[in-house]
């Protein structure tokens, strides 16, 4: 029988590598950090932040607002805070990741043609 390699998830991500699935500055990170209060990430002992799943889907949904959408810091404060318009934008979210991810394979693909 074959030795079948095991998959890992990632339970915590540093601050550099959330800065770099979005391109974006750790700074920003940082800030939107102290302005937001969904994003609450972990912090050992060294201070280092621990991102956890969760939390880079609250950065994705703030990222989402603030620089796809165009909303200011203080409307997207006030959109987060209407929990139904949240779940709406989330799934939107998902559904903007998923056709990107799909684009991308399939530019792939005609570029392998």
């Amino acid at each position: 029988m074959p030795y079948k390699e095991r998959t890992i998830e990632k339970k915590y991500f540093s601050i550099g590598e959330v800065a770099f699935m979005f391109k974006v500055a750790p700074s920003l990170i940082r800030f939107w950090e102290k302005e937001f209060d969904i994003l609450q990430p972990k912090k050992n002992r060294k201070g280092n932040r621990q991102f956890t799943q969760q939390d880079i889907e609250n950065f994705r949904l703030i990222y989402h607002l603030v620089k796809e959408k165009g909303y200011t810091l203080q409307g997207a404060k006030e959109m987060l805070k209407e929990k139904a318009v949240k779940k709406e934008e989330h799934r939107k979210v998902d559904v903007l990741q998923r056709l990107k991810y799909l684009k991308a394979q399939l530019e792939a693909l005609r570029d392998a043609l």
